[in-house]
């Protein structure tokens, strides 16, 4: 690695960052904020998590560049305590999505900014058991409201940023399928549960919307020079072609470790922080 070269290290959650059981660790928050406070690295975090629970996760990192939130459709300042940079759906895509959801009997939760710093959450329609499980831990969040059954769950004032649902991984890629052939002005991101491959997620940004892309424009600002990156799924391959050099946790999944510029050990280790600062260290010689 080129010494002194400003480098952004940036990482995914979860199974990358966090453990194994979805937390990070104490040695974990004390290597970071070492490589931050100390070392004076460049760190911060893209995940497809919104602020309502990244916030809680990382409260103990001394974080002083913004998180990458809602799969890069939204900058978090963890300073101010608001958005940045968010990255809308119009109107129109959110009516022709949810008509491709319709199609395919799945009603998805629909997520839109409220003000600087509140997310509203929407959905229609019964909620499955996994579903209810995903409110019920995230109901009384204070960054995030839910609204139920709520028959206009389509029109709002407020800007959408996330259309979501979880569901088997199979229904999932089939409505991805469909949407990539019938909306042309939205991404669709498709994905494995990493704890069941069975299960999966489903997320729909505004055309052109990634990690990739947010990274980028970070780095750009805080003018960086380099950009390591680290994950463990699917839904981190664009951002890992995208960046320098790109590391996955041994227990990433096997596309994810085939383009990784390295492998390393498992989020269960504390692989990424340990890498890191080492990395930050030999930058300092």
């Amino acid at each position: 690695m080129k010494q002194k070269e400003r480098t952004l290290f940036v990482s995914d959650l979860d199974g990358t960052l966090l453990g194994e059981d979805s937390q990070l660790s104490r040695l974990t928050v004390e290597t970071l904020n070492r490589v931050i406070g100390e070392l004076g690295g460049l760190f911060t975090v893209a995940t497809a998590r919104t602020p309502a629970t990244v916030v809680p996760l990382m409260q103990e990192v001394d974080c002083r560049l913004p998180f990458i939130v809602i799969g890069g459709s939204a900058m978090w300042d963890p300073t101010s305590g608001r958005f940045e940079h968010t990255r809308g759906i119009d109107a129109m895509t959110v009516e022709a999505v949810a008509d491709v959801f319709g199609r395919h009997g799945v009603h998805p939760f629909i997520y839109r900014r409220h003000g600087e710093s509140m997310l509203h959450t929407h959905h229609y329609g019964p909620l499955s058991a996994q579903e209810e499980r995903f409110v019920n831990e995230r109901r009384h969040l204070p960054l995030k409201k839910f609204y139920l059954n709520d028959p206009d769950y389509r029109h709002s004032d407020d800007e959408a940023l996330l259309i979501f649902s979880m569901n088997k991984f199979a229904v999932l890629e089939a409505i991805a399928s469909d949407l990539r052939a019938s909306v042309s002005t939205c991404s669709v991101m498709v994905y494995h549960d990493i704890f069941d491959e069975r299960e999966g997620y489903l997320e729909i940004f505004r055309a052109g919307t990634s990690k990739a892309g947010a990274i980028g424009e970070l780095a750009r600002e805080i003018g960086a020079e380099r950009v390591v990156v680290f994950g463990d799924n699917s839904n981190d391959i664009a951002m890992m072609r995208a960046a320098d050099y790109s590391v996955a946790v041994a227990n990433a999944f096997d596309e994810v470790k085939a383009i990784a510029s390295e492998v390393i050990g498992a989020n269960s280790e504390d692989s990424v922080a340990r890498w890191i600062e080492r990395a930050v260290k030999r930058q300092e010689t």
